[in-house]
């Protein structure tokens, strides 16, 4: 036996059970009032006599308190349909949500006699929120108009409540707009107020709102808003009535609350310009009120991860408060620092052009924004927009903020990374080095920012191959930073304990830097993901230890997964790509797969210069690197050529007395060496080792290798005495800081030629 009963309105379904009496052989209505008939019913289905086999259907049951009374128990089912998630706490429930996107491109393709593609019902179920009578009454309409899908979103946009009151279907009682209206017009029998704030939630996003965003009043006593948003039992009780007519879907669990699309637009539609407006800017801010402090702090992402979603949606670009645009600008930083460049960095154009046009460029909001603006800018590889962009807005922030206020700071820290980005390292090191004094002045020596500023400053100096004092340097901020956690963020973190990791590596010490390169790297996983930039970063420098160190094994397989990772996240022309694309080369090479790694070196020193320009050093050193692989597929001639222009660039950009400089001199010397140039070949090993020495020290890896690589030259030239006098300290040093079954020692002793190459770090 099934039994159907309409329960939208409570006071009736006594009269739909006690219409059930006679099929159940029991008094009709006529022989006993319609509460005793019901009653018996009630109980027959309880005890299951006549029928033990039973299913009754309440349907629209809206509200649970007086239909729950009525719900017999015994031998069958019952079924009840509601859009009050109130249920729930008294019964199992079903959760009967709207089409997934597949479900409804498929309904309408079918709906549609006509050929709709994918795609226009896709923007079609996109527009409907995936409502199926919405999509049902749509569907219907191009059946019956053939009109376009682009006229019908034109129309849909302009007249929504009249074109979703058209094309009702027979089934439903009533269409969409009407359905909306009748729950509205019953919110604000029960509660006003309720109504309001339901207005207000639609101009948020279509996404979840967290509850907490209405947790701090925004509003004046007297405006409309204020008691439903001041007091919290008012505030529960409307949201609680908001979710029983399903104007919203309510989460306990996430303590959210949702808005259909099209009920938000409906609701903005019935709204005049004066009160869209006002909703609006009280959106603007709830956000800003909600926003956490700091979002650097990855701690508070997932604050910033709530709300970033009801930003373009609210319309915040537009508001010319203060208060909102500060909550703007940390909402692009958060975007940043997690990762998300692309938004970011359309966020940051959109709120720049938009406040210049209203408040001017001098706006310190808008100075603030082209500071975020560079730093995505420097992340995607666009250097010299990032110059220029950066150049101005500090030239603005100096005259319109000071020169030591904290904006101006942080783009003149960050000016220093755009000019490592130019190739231009001596000019970025005194500019950090002006700048550290600064923070430090205003911040403190041992100040986050100052710190900040003493990482890229580390970095300058490596960059100018003056790696013991960059290594102390930096050894310093981490050391300052690692006081401070858990307060640090982790990036901040990363980036410095990474950066040490590096520079340990820069000095030769490749043991101590694979240590520290796995400790950061499984941190780096642990606090930010796989896939985050800086994560990214350390498993890169991590897996180049490995492979100095003669791990070849998980180098290889540390290289290969970050590469991957870079290319899928972050795509294959940005500057992390790339370089970590250089050491899976530099690892391929060394293991022998040397025609796979050429292959993937060619490819990226044609991508290097659409990044860098023409001359940059990691240009010349990564086009080094593939002339390193010209000799060692045999080809010394044109590794030589290669080798020539390198040196020549690097020397006309850095000088000589550079790391980088050195690596492809060297790489040169072997060069000549094969093509049997013997003469050559010796006074540019020597010139190099000289130079080494006076920038290393005798113990540094690369003055080893090129006193082991003059040892070849020489004896090659007979001149056992003086290559003895050279290869018996070579030697003995390479035990000492290496070890006898090193590689690197073996090759030496062996008297081959030793091969070096170039792994960019991030600017």
């Amino acid at each position: 036996m099934v039994w159907w009963v309409s329960a939208d309105r409570p006071e009736l379904i006594n009269a739909s059970l006690a219409a059930l009496a006679p099929r159940l052989g029991l008094q009709s209505v006529r022989a006993q009032s319609i509460a005793e008939a019901a009653a018996a019913v009630i109980e027959a289905l309880r005890t299951g006599k006549p029928y033990d086999k039973w299913l009754l259907v309440f349907d629209n049951a809206d509200q649970p308190e007086q239909v729950a009374r009525l719900v017999p128990g015994g031998p069958g089912r019952v079924l009840i349909t509601s859009r009050n998630q109130e249920w729930q706490d008294a019964a199992e429930i079903v959760l009967v949500d709207v089409f997934t996107r597949r479900e409804s491109v498929e309904f309408l393709r079918k709906r549609v006699p006509r050929q709709m593609s994918d795609a226009e019902a896709g923007r079609l179920a996109h527009e409907l929120g995936d409502l199926p009578l919405a999509l049902e009454q749509a569907g219907a309409m191009q059946a019956f108009t053939g009109m376009a899908v682009d006229d019908y979103l034109v129309l849909l946009e302009k007249q929504m409540a009249a074109v979703l009151d058209d094309y009702k279907p027979r089934e439903y009682p009533r269409s969409m707009t009407a359905a909306w209206r009748l729950s509205v017009s019953q919110l604000d029998e029960q509660l006003p107020v309720a109504v309001d704030l339901l207005r207000c939630c639609a101009f948020f996003g279509p996404e979840p709102i967290p509850r907490e965003v209405f947790r701090r009043s925004v509003t004046e006593p007297g405006e409309r808003l204020h008691d439903v948003l001041a007091d919290p039992i008012l505030h529960s009780r409307a949201i609680r009535l908001i979710g029983s007519l399903a104007l919203a879907k309510i989460d306990p669990a996430t303590r959210t609350i949702q808005v259909h699309r099209l009920i938000q637009s409906l609701l903005r539609g019935e709204l005049s310009g004066e009160d869209q407006e006002y909703f609006r800017h009280t959106v603007h801010l709830l956000l800003a009120s909600a926003a956490p402090d700091d979002p650097d702090t990855e701690a508070n992402w997932s604050g910033y991860d709530d709300l970033i979603g009801h930003i373009t949606a609210a319309s915040v670009g537009a508001c010319r408060s203060p208060q909102v645009r500060a909550f703007a600008n940390k909402a692009v930083r958060y975007l940043h620092r997690a990762g998300d460049w692309e938004t970011a960095r359309a966020f940051a154009e959109r709120f720049i052009d938009g406040w210049t046009a209203d408040s001017g460029p001098a706006d310190p909001e808008v100075i603030a924004a082209h500071r975020h603006l560079s730093n995505v800018l420097r992340e995607q590889g666009e250097y010299a927009e990032a110059y220029d962009n950066s150049r101005e807005a500090l030239d603005l922030a100096g005259r319109v903020l000071g020169a030591d206020d904290k904006v101006t700071l942080s783009l003149a820290n960050g000016f220093g990374a755009d000019l490592r980005g130019r190739g231009e390292f001596r000019a970025a090191l005194a500019q950090d080095e002006d700048t550290l004094q600064r923070c430090g002045r205003v911040f403190g020596e041992n100040g986050l920012e100052t710190l900040r500023v003493m990482n890229n400053l580390a970095l300058d100096y490596g960059l100018v191959s003056q790696y013991v004092k960059a290594r102390e340097l930096q050894r310093r901020a981490y050391d300052e930073l690692r006081k401070m956690t858990p307060s640090v963020p982790a990036v901040t973190l990363v980036t410095s304990w990474n950066g040490l990791a590096r520079l340990v590596r820069l000095c030769g010490d490749y043991a101590a830097a694979c240590d520290l390169g796995q400790d950061v790297h499984e941190y780096a996983l642990k606090e930010l993901g796989a896939n985050h930039i800086w994560t990214l970063r350390a498993g890169k420098d991590r897996s180049i230890a490995l492979r100095r160190n003669g791990d070849y094994e998980q180098a290889l397989e540390i290289a290969t997964e970050v590469h991957d990772r870079c290319n899928h996240v972050l795509g294959e022309n940005q500057p992390d790509t790339l370089a970590a694309a250089m050491n899976q080369t530099n690892i391929l090479r060394t293991i022998g797969n040397v025609d796979q790694a050429f292959r993937l070196a060619r490819d990226i020193v044609n991508r290097y210069p659409r990044i860098y320009g023409e001359r940059h050093p990691y240009n010349y050193s990564c086009a080094g690197n593939l002339a390193l692989l010209h000799r060692v597929r045999g080809d010394a001639p044109a590794a030589a050529r290669l080798n020539e222009e390198c040196l020549k660039g690097l020397d006309s950009t850095l000088t000589r007395k550079h790391h980088y400089s050195l690596t492809v001199a060297i790489n040169l010397a072997s060069d000549l060496a094969a093509l049997g140039q013997l003469e050559r070949a010796r006074a540019l090993a020597e010139q190099t080792m000289d130079t080494a020495r006076e920038l290393f020290g005798e113990a540094h890896p690369l003055s080893l290798g090129c006193a082991a690589n003059l040892v070849s030259i020489l004896r090659r030239q007979d001149r056992e005495d003086e290559a003895e006098v050279l290869a018996g300290p070579t030697f003995s040093t390479y035990d000492e800081l290496l070890g006898a079954a090193h590689p690197d020692t073996v090759v030496a002793k062996e008297i081959r030629p030793l091969d070096f190459d170039f792994d960019p770090p991030p600017i």
